[in-house]
C-alpha cells in the first residue's frame, strides 16, 4: 500500500499541513509567553551558561530562516548563530515578535509551495546533507524544544499557568458529569 502513489501523496500533503500548523501553534505560544514578560525578564538569565528567552527567540529566527527559508526555499540567508546567543543588549518585545512572525510567515510560504516530490530532494544545510522532509522535521522539532524552554522560563518568571491546556480541564469536568 505504501508504494501506491496516491497514498504517498496523501502522507506527504499531511506532513506538510501538520508541519505548517505546528509552526503557527509554536509561534502563538511564544507570543503568549513574550506578552507575559517584561523586556527585563525576556533578557534575564540566572547563570551565564543559561540562555535568555530573547536569545532563544533570536536563535529560532536564525534556525528557521537558515533551514527552511534558505535551505529548503533557496533564498539567500545570512546567519550569525553565535550572535544569537551572545546578544546581551535587549531588543524590545515587539521587535522580537515581529522578527519571529516574519520568519514563520516566510517559512510557511516556502512550505505552502512544496509538492510531495520535493520532500525527497536533497539539500546541504548547515553542513548537513539532508532531504527536504528531514529539514522540515528538524525545524519543527527544534522549534518545539525551544518553545518548551520558553514556556518553562515564563512560568518560572511569572509564577503563572499559561492556560495552554485549560481546554483539557473543561473536557475532564464535562466527562466527569456524564452518567
Amino acid at each position: 500500500m505504501a508504494d501506491h502513489p496516491a497514498f504517498v501523496s496523501v502522507l506527504a500533503d499531511d506532513f506538510l499541513r501538520v508541519s505548517r500548523h505546528q509552526l503557527r501553534v509554536r509561534l502563538q505560544r511564544i507570543e503568549t509567553c513574550l506578552g507575559r514578560l517584561s523586556d527585563e525578564q525576556i533578557w534575564s538569565r540566572r547563570h551565564e551558561v543559561e540562555n535568555a528567552v530573547g536569545n532563544l527567540v533570536l536563535h529560532l529566527c536564525g534556525n528557521i530562516s537558515q533551514w527552511i527559508v534558505g535551505g529548503v526555499g533557496g533564498v539567500p540567508v545570512s546567519r550569525d548563530r553565535d550572535a544569537e546567543f551572545a546578544r546581551r543588549d535587549p531588543l524590545p518585545v515587539d521587535a522580537l515578535v515581529r522578527r519571529l512572525r516574519a520568519v514563520v510567515r516566510e517559512a510557511d510560504t516556502v512550505l505552502a509551495g512544496l509538492t510531495p516530490d520535493n520532500l525527497v530532494e536533497s539539500r546541504r544545510i548547515q553542513g548537513y546533507e539532508v532531504t527536504v522532509l528531514h529539514a522540515i522535521y528538524h525545524v519543527v522539532e527544534h522549534l518545539a524544544e525551544h518553545t518548551g524552554q520558553i514556556i518553562w522560563a515564563t512560568k518560572g518568571l511569572t509564577g503563572e499557568d499559561l492556560g495552554f491546556y485549560a481546554y483539557l480541564e473543561d473536557q475532564d469536568q464535562h466527562t466527569s458529569r456524564q452518567p
